[in-house]
């Protein structure tokens, strides 16, 4: 199993080419569009010219970013830290092998000292043959780190809290005492032949003369990368670039690795930005997994640096909805309708002013072309439909329909949508959450009678 992607490129001579010009490659999108528009629905030849500006490239902010990025998937250990969440180990050999053939270079799998279960996923994984990095996770904790040595993962990724906050309240340690702690168990799983990647918690809500003063010592002792991360998900993008372009400094040519995750609704933009500021292992999971409000999410990132910056991942992007839709189903966490790229309404229409523009031109309201990610467009028809959706949906069928039909017909789809009843909809509301209280782990009622087998003294009516 090598570490990272060197040799491999599976993006693809179209991606090759756009490389040595990223002002180009978001053009190329309105151009692809411009093609498939022509060729789906029969609109107007549009002349081969920058019809939109992309402001990432022009601005060079693409140029900020480092070369050799390699995403590091967080799938199977913090997507796997979802509440109600569990993946088997063939579970977990399924979604793995998918992530290493779209070009996933790194992938935590786990962490083995969890329970029998999980050290033989991790084992499996391991001695799977993937491509990919195949990383395990550990406390800074000596029986730990052995279960890791025993699965026989190529990483360690060695974590600690480093807030004087989780000193305080959770470990009830000093911070010499975290940093001899970090500085043994760095030596111990280097000399052991593992590869470290060093991860403090909350780092940025820590002391930064700390967090620099522990990072370095881990690096003596023989750590090869630095994680930093965003446990709580309160940094901004700027925030996040002042961090990083403060501690990059202080610790000399390590490689950079950034976690984030998602309480505000920004850890894709924290996480870009951290590469912006030379970060080059940014983590990510499939459709934004992970503990309370989730990860940076994997596709939106994927897409984002090859859309937005016109970067070369390595990624294949036309098998991200497949990966997404099996995450989907074998963690039981359904995707948000409007989650962004793998969302069910991420490429939907239905204002007749947006299907208007569509069916003349795709770009016009979709920022990339769907077929990349392995989906389609669907329009759909409501109160808000117009004619163009309704004349796109007939000529697609080979159905003739004179212009005074085509109202008729939008006016009986917009009376008929607002008479619906919402009953059924409402109805599916309220089973959707009744079953999130279900899917979260052992019910009350089951933890109470497991407690009992456990041979604690409950009284019967404790519910």
């Amino acid at each position: 199993m090598g570490f990272g992607t060197a040799g491999r490129n599976r993006g693809g001579d179209d991606k090759a080419a756009h490389r040595g010009n990223p002002a180009r490659f978001l053009e190329r999108e309105v151009q692809a569009a411009c093609a498939a528009t022509r060729q789906d629905a029969g609109g107007p030849a549009i002349p081969d010219e920058s019809l939109v500006h992309n402001y990432v490239v022009e601005a060079g902010l693409s140029s900020r970013l480092p070369k050799g990025i390699r995403i590091w998937d967080e799938t199977l250990r913090d997507g796997e830290q979802t509440p109600g969440v569990t993946f088997s180990p063939e579970e977990k050999l399924e979604i793995a092998r998918l992530l290493d053939e779209i070009g996933i270079p790194i992938i935590d799998v786990g962490i083995p000292v969890v329970s029998k279960e999980e050290a033989r996923a991790v084992k499996t994984l391991a001695n799977a043959g993937l491509d990919a990095t195949v990383l395990a996770a550990s406390r800074i904790v000596r029986r730990d780190i052995d279960a890791c040595i025993d699965c026989g993962v190529d990483e360690i990724a060695l974590f600690i809290a480093s807030s004087d906050l989780h000193l305080r309240y959770k470990l009830r340690m000093s911070r010499d005492q975290v940093l001899d702690a970090a500085v043994r168990e760095t030596e111990y799983a280097s000399a052991h032949g593992l590869r470290v990647s060093f991860v403090t918690e909350d780092t940025f809500r820590s002391d930064l003369g700390f967090v620099a003063r522990l990072y370095r010592a881990c690096i003596d002792a023989g750590a090869i990368r630095a994680v930093v991360c965003d446990t709580v998900g309160v940094m901004t993008p700027s925030a996040v670039s002042w961090f990083v372009g403060q501690l990059r400094p202080r610790l000399g040519a390590v490689e950079l690795s950034f976690h984030g995750h998602n309480d505000f609704g920004l850890a894709v933009a924290n996480t870009l930005a951290a590469c912006e500021a030379g970060v080059l292992v940014p983590h990510a999971t499939v459709n934004g997994l992970g503990e309370r409000a989730g990860n940076a999410s994997l596709e939106e990132l994927v897409m984002a640096l090859d859309t937005l910056y016109g970067y070369e991942t390595g990624i294949e992007p036309s098998r991200l909805y497949e990966l997404s839709r099996l995450v989907e189903r074998l963690s039981g966490v359904p995707v948000g309708v409007s989650k962004p790229i793998v969302g069910y309404n991420a490429f939907s229409h239905e204002s007749g002013i947006h299907a208007d523009g569509i069916v003349k031109h795709a770009a016009t309201y979709e920022p990339i072309q769907p077929e990349r990610i392995g989906r389609t467009r669907q329009f759909i028809f409501g109160k808000h439909t117009g004619t163009a959706a309704v004349e796109e949906k007939l000529r697609g069928h080979e159905i003739q329909a004179t212009k005074s039909q085509v109202e008729r017909l939008v006016h009986l789809i917009k009376d008929f949508a607002e008479s619906k009843s919402k009953d059924e909809q409402q109805t599916f509301v309220e089973q959707y959450r009744y079953r999130e209280e279900r899917r979260r782990g052992v019910s009350d009622e089951e933890f109470w009678v497991l407690a009992r087998k456990a041979g604690i003294p409950v009284a019967e009516g404790s519910r």
